[in-house]
Order: C-alpha cells, then structure tokens, then sequence
C-alpha cells in the first residue's frame, strides 16, 4: 500500500542527502521518480536539490499555485514522488498529496522542516504532521552534542534573529541547527 511520508528535522540532518539517495535507489532499479523542490529556494538555483555533501540533481518546483491533483490526473504517473523543502507547501497540496498517494497507488516522501526559526510550525509540515501516514524524525546535533531540534537565524554578523518573515533562504550561513536548551537560552549543555 502506498503512503505518505513525511521526514523532518531541524536544519543540517541530511534530508536533501536523503532525497536523492531515495531517487538514485528506485532509478538504479530502472523505476521512475518524479522529484520536486519549493521554487522560493533558489541557494544553488531554481529547481535544483543540493546536499551538503556536494551531490546535486534537477527537479521540478511546487510553489502555492502548483496542483498536484490536477499534474497527476491524466499522466502516467512515476513510481514514486519525492519532494524537497516540504514545509512550503500549502495546507491544500497536502491534501492532495496525501488523496494522490491512497488512490494511485503512489508513494509519496516529503522532506522537510517540523518548525521555523521562531519555533513556530510551516503551515505545510502542520498538514504533513496531521495527514502523513508515516513520520520520521530524521536527527541531527546542536553544536553541544545534544539532539538538534530547533533552527536558529543569523543575520550577518552572527547575531541571533528574533523577528521577521518566515522564509529567508540562506542555508548553513544564516541558520544553525539547536538542542531546546540553546534556543531558549543561547547556552548550550
């Protein structure tokens, strides 16, 4: 039976790497994916997932006015479906995913972050959280060694921010990965 999958975690855990380890895996066995990334992500360009590790592969983009229901309604459709920075979906395309996924016989794997840098929920990991059959919280560590579960922001100069829109792209430059501890109290330990 197929599902929808939903793995989170806080910045740096691997969930690009994981991604493209998935669709290398169902490629290597002559199987068809269908990879997608937000298009508001542009660090590496438009349309590209990128992992730290250097491992790099075009995809499709979602932004909120992308129908799944409607690309996947008369095609044939891939073996499965991957889906890069899955918190900026829209509360209504996960629905659809999840719809897609339980009546196509599709598999569909989203990765993603749980929480913003305010450690307030993305509207598409709440839906995920709500809605996807199966969750995998992937790990990562805060610079102490404890379990990272939180993301800071940093402007230009090192200094935590506070306020603000909830997206601002910049990768490993602008976000860190945090236990609880150091993102309520900026001690680590």
């Amino acid at each position: 039976m197929a599902k929808l999958y939903f793995r989170f975690a806080a910045m740096n855990a691997g969930k690009s790497t994981s991604l493209l380890q998935v669709a290398y895996n169902y490629e290597e066995r002559e199987q068809s994916v269908d990879l997608y990334t937000a298009q508001v992500d542009d660090r590496y360009g438009v349309g590209r997932v990128t992992s730290r590790l250097g491992v790099t592969r075009e995809t499709k983009v979602f932004n909120a006015a992308t129908d799944f229901a409607a690309i996947y309604a008369d095609q044939v459709r891939p073996s499965c479906i991957l889906i890069d920075e899955a918190q900026f979906l829209t509360e209504e395309q996960v629905v659809q995913l999840h719809l897609l996924a339980h009546t196509t016989k599709t598999p569909i794997i989203c990765y993603g972050l749980r929480s913003d840098f305010q450690g307030k929920p993305f509207p598409g990991s709440m839906a995920l959280l709500t809605l996807a059959d199966d969750l995998e919280e992937m790990k990562t560590i805060c610079r102490c060694g404890r379990k990272a579960t939180m993301n800071l922001r940093m402007d230009e100069h090192g200094q935590r921010v506070t306020e603000g829109a909830q997206v601002a792209i910049g990768g490993n430059a602008r976000y860190e990965a945090v236990c609880p501890r150091r993102f309520y109290t900026g001690e680590c330990g």
